[in-house]
């Protein structure tokens, strides 16, 4: 038999050191069981967080995307919105990196540990069944010892009592023999119970010693054992589930840091001169500046006559009352009191009210045409624009032809190859059908050159009339960029023609531009007085049209490439020339068509291309 010491030695590091204290086990180990719940609740929480964080993420990301129009086009330009669209794009991907760290946390960790506390529960169960099982049989062993302790301790008082009578009887002369004889027969079966029942008390003793040596020191130890095995991988597999807790992070620190690599490395992109030169590419007009101011000397006479070399007749060389000149027809004077030869303000103030004036809407048609070119209502040649801008437009149209005649050609081509199969093969197809299609797409193609020829010769009409790329590089850059600012809407607005030609529109959000001076028309009366009372304007000079020009609105006069014509009145700094044709025509032309010469005795020579 083992020594108790050596074995209680022994047990000291394990749970059989306890063996008196399994009720506390029993509490203990439900605590790590709460423990694990408590851990699981936790992550899933977090998964939960991390889950709402990607969709808020996610929806702000889709929230700022650019919407589906035009405008995306004109955004995408500029190398700031290009880094903004990356910014969000790599910001969504960060957002499915927290979707990542939810559904690992979710399959690694919470589905594992709600499946391993199942598992320790049943098997914790087991245990402390197998643990109240043996306790309940140690202790019915013991209740038996007892039992056979007591019939042995009874049998033996019996023996006693019985033998003290025998010897009384025997000891007595008045007993009889037979009295005597029953005495002591009655004293050896006493005796013999008593020898019995030792007998079973000792062999019992001895059973029960063993057995609670072997409830104490093995059963009991081994089951606590099993429950401290199942304690001690309860935590490690805690630690393990905290350590994947930190590397489900770790794992999308990469991926994170690319993303956070793209949104920096977006931004370092963004070049202020390239988006700079863009606004200038995309609002630069094509239109001369206005020609410089001309010094008008207050000491001569105001009054202009017509000089000996006039082409004008004797009608038009009179004199004619300053109130009644008929440069008051010219709409884009905002006083019409004034005469045309009126003092003029210094260049300071003019350019002052140049940069401080707001669009007006002084006529229905102005409103009219504006609105035409905010729904894209314009012509097909794109003549409402300027001429730089013109011819950007033309040559998108070109090129979005191409491409349309490219994806047919591919598809004629795709079609001949499969009807070429379809004649190699017939049981694969009818050739034949494929015949309407290829028909239908070779008029279509037929149709897109055609239209590209159209757009060509639109586009090389307006690159001959453009100005050449020396001159361009004399102009000041705020003329380019004239669309850019405030300064570049009112100047667009005293550059736009009666007939609404010439004009830009910047893009599909900029308010909608009008005339600032509406052209007179019939339907306004205060100019059909004036039109009435005035009289014939002497010539200033003559001019030669440099290109055809189609004057359709009511104030405006067509010319045709080459055409000599006088001039009656010269640009007031608005962009347009009025002239008269064989004496009785008359008209305004854009200043930029024609070259103007003026009388020595007028203005001084002076040339506007």
């Amino acid at each position: 038999m083992k020594n108790p010491d050596m074995v209680e030695e022994t047990m000291g590091k394990c749970w059989s050191a306890t063996k008196d204290q399994f009720d506390n086990l029993e509490k203990h180990t439900q605590w790590g069981i709460e423990f694990v719940e408590k851990y699981t609740k936790f992550v899933k929480e977090r998964s939960e967080i991390e889950t709402s964080y990607a969709k808020q993420i996610r929806n702000l990301s889709k929230k700022y995307q650019p919407k589906k129009n035009s405008r995306e086009d004109e955004e995408s330009k500029y190398s700031f919105c290009r880094a903004f669209l990356t910014t969000l794009n790599e910001l969504n991907d960060y957002a499915g990196q927290h979707e990542v760290i939810a559904e690992n946390l979710t399959s690694q960790i919470i589905t594992e540990l709600s499946r391993y506390l199942q598992d320790i529960k049943t098997e914790r169960k087991m245990h402390f069944h197998d643990g109240r099982k043996a306790q309940q049989h140690i202790e019915s062993s013991w209740k038996q010892l007892e039992a056979c302790k007591r019939r042995f301790e009874r049998d033996c008082k019996e023996a006693d009592r019985a033998q003290q009578y025998f010897e009384k009887m025997d000891a007595d002369i008045n007993v009889t023999k037979a009295d005597v004889e029953k005495a002591r027969q009655q004293a050896q079966m006493r005796h013999q119970m008593a020898s019995d029942s030792k007998g079973d008390y000792s062999s019992y003793l001895q059973k029960f010693n063993q057995e609670q040596n072997d409830h104490y020191y093995t059963i009991i130890p081994n089951i606590f054992q099993k429950l401290q095995d199942m304690e001690e991988k309860r935590i490690e597999r805690i630690g393990v589930c905290m350590k994947t807790f930190a590397d489900v992070d770790r794992q999308v620190l990469p991926i994170v840091g690319k993303c956070l690599d793209g949104m920096t490395k977006a931004a370092e992109c963004i070049e202020p001169k390239d988006d700079s030169k863009q606004v200038v590419e995309s609002y630069k007009s094509g239109f001369e500046p206005p020609g410089e101011v001309e010094f008008e000397d207050y000491g001569q006479a105001m009054k202009r006559t017509a000089s000996d070399t006039s082409l004008t007749n004797s009608k038009e060389g009179k004199e004619k009352p300053v109130s009644k000149t008929k440069g008051k027809l010219w709409p884009f004077i905002k006083n019409k009191n004034k005469s045309p030869n009126q003092h003029k303000e210094p260049l300071s103030h003019r350019l002052n009210d140049f940069m401080a004036s707001k669009p007006k809407m002084h006529c229905l048609r102005s409103l009219r045409r504006g609105l035409s070119l905010k729904l894209g209502s314009g012509p097909e040649d794109f003549s409402h624009l300027p001429p730089e801008q013109r011819r950007k437009k033309l040559q998108g149209k070109i090129d979005d032809l191409n491409k349309d005649i490219q994806k047919d050609m591919d598809q004629r081509d795709a079609l001949t190859k499969m009807k070429d199969v379809y004649v190699k093969n017939p049981q694969m197809g009818d050739p034949a059908s494929v015949d309407p299609r290829l028909l239908e797409i070779g008029q279509n193609i037929e149709k897109l050159q055609l239209e590209v020829q159209k757009f060509e010769g639109w586009l090389a009409e307006v690159e001959e009339r453009m100005p050449s790329k020396s001159d361009t590089q004399r102009r000041s850059g705020i003329f380019e960029t004239q669309n850019n600012t405030t300064v570049s809407n009112n100047c667009a607005q005293d550059r736009e023609s009666p007939d609404g030609s010439y004009t830009e529109e910047p893009n599909s959000e900029t308010q909608v531009k009008v005339n600032t001076h509406p052209v007179p028309t019939s339907s306004t009366p205060e100019f059909d007085d004036e039109f009435d009372d005035e009289e014939t304007l002497p010539t200033i000079g003559t001019c030669k049209a440099l290109y055809p020009f189609e004057g359709h609105n009511e104030g405006t006069i067509s010319v045709a490439e080459g055409e000599l014509l006088y001039v009656i009145e010269e640009d007031k700094g608005d962009g347009w020339t009025r002239v008269r044709r064989n004496g009785e025509e008359e008209g305004y032309v854009p200043t930029s068509y024609v070259e103007v010469f003026l009388e020595t005795n007028a203005k001084g020579a002076m040339t506007y291309i």
